[in-house]
Order: structure tokens, then sequence, then C-alpha cells
């Protein structure tokens, strides 16, 4: 399967977010995170949309031509700005869940490499869609992140995304477990060596 995909441009963010709230709402570690389900919606938009403006501001957000999916990615270096949710962020958005995304964000800090690398923070699809309709993001993406020989790290919160981003060349790790809660699959793509053109 062939999809366009193109970069995100900041008039993009309501339809993006829209999206992944959309995809989101009935994922397993969003029911833990906020058990209310209409209050899920309300927590998951706010913090998406801020996540997302940021995202296509100073990182890399691709969407399929049919809005069938999105995959939100940051660059982690030196040189890179911090990511836009933090304490003040959750304590103002997520309310009575913001101990729940401290544990979630703990979970994931303890598998993310200090080393300069790619993340892939968001991969979502259309509920009517299949996983499948996310492989031309990751392989646009993978072309890019080559080009520096950057690994790729990524914690997805279901087995479909786990086997998806498998068949697109990462290696899938032991769960992590939140507290009382559900699994979360880490998962590397390493990176490509830089091919050396010189000459001896």
């Amino acid at each position: 399967m062939t999809t366009s995909v193109r970069r995100a441009r900041p008039a993009d963010v309501p339809a993006i977010t829209a999206l992944l709230v959309d995809a989101l709402s009935r994922d397993p570690v969003a029911e833990w995170l906020v058990p209310d389900a209409d209050n899920r919606l309300d927590v998951l938009h706010r913090l998406l949309a801020v996540d997302v403006d940021h995202a296509i501001e100073t990182g890399h957000v691709d969407v399929a031509g049919d809005w069938s999916a999105v995959a939100v990615w940051r660059r982690h270096d030196l040189d890179a700005q911090q990511w836009a949710l933090g304490d003040y962020h959750l304590t103002t958005f997520a309310g009575q869940a913001a101990p729940r995304f401290d544990e979630l964000n703990a979970a994931v800090r303890s598998y993310r490499s200090d080393a300069p690398h790619h993340w892939l923070s968001w991969l979502a699809v259309q509920p009517s869609y299949g996983w499948p309709v996310a492989g031309e993001l990751l392989h646009q993406h993978h072309q890019m992140v080559d080009r520096t020989g950057h690994p790729v790290y990524a914690v997805v919160t279901t087995e479909g995304a786990r086997d998806l981003l498998c068949q697109h060349g990462y290696r899938a790790d032991l769960p992590l477990h939140l507290p009382s809660g559900p699994r979360l699959w880490p998962l590397t793509r390493a990176g490509r060596p830089i091919p050396n053109n010189s000459t001896s």
C-alpha cells in the first residue's frame, strides 16, 4: 500500500489533534491515565494540542494525504529544544490525572537514551483504517534519519503498533509495566552507519 505523505503545517494543528484524540480515546494506556471517558477526551485534547503545536515548530510531523494517519517525531540531541509537556502543562491540563502522567513519563524516560536519536512520540491511524497505512510515514522518516546515522526509539501502547514497527526494522525490548496499569512496548531501530565515500 502506498500513501502520499506531507509534512504538517501550523494550520494543521487542530486536525492532527482531533485525529490523535480520536485514535487514543480508546487506547488502554489513555484509559488508565484518565479513567473517566468524558474527562479523557478533554484532557487529551488540551495536552495534545500543545504537544502537536510544539512538534510542528521544533520537530517533524508527517500526515497521510488522506488524513488516515499521523506520525509525530522529535530529535534528541544536545542542541534540541526542550519538549513541550512539562510539569506546568501536566498540572494545568491533566488535573487529577497528573500523577499518572508523571508515572507514564517516568517509565518512558527509563528507556529513552541520552545519546542523540530520533524519537517517535505519536503514531496514530484513523480507527476505520489498519496499521499498515502508517507504513509510508515510517518509511519516509527513516530515509531522512538514515542520512544522520542516528537510531530511533519509540514506546507504544498496543500490539498492533509494536508489530508494525517490528516490520520496519525495530527491535522490541521487554515490556514496561505501569503501576497497576497496562504494558508499554519499547522499541529501538538501530542507526544505519553513514557510508564513508572517501578514497584512500
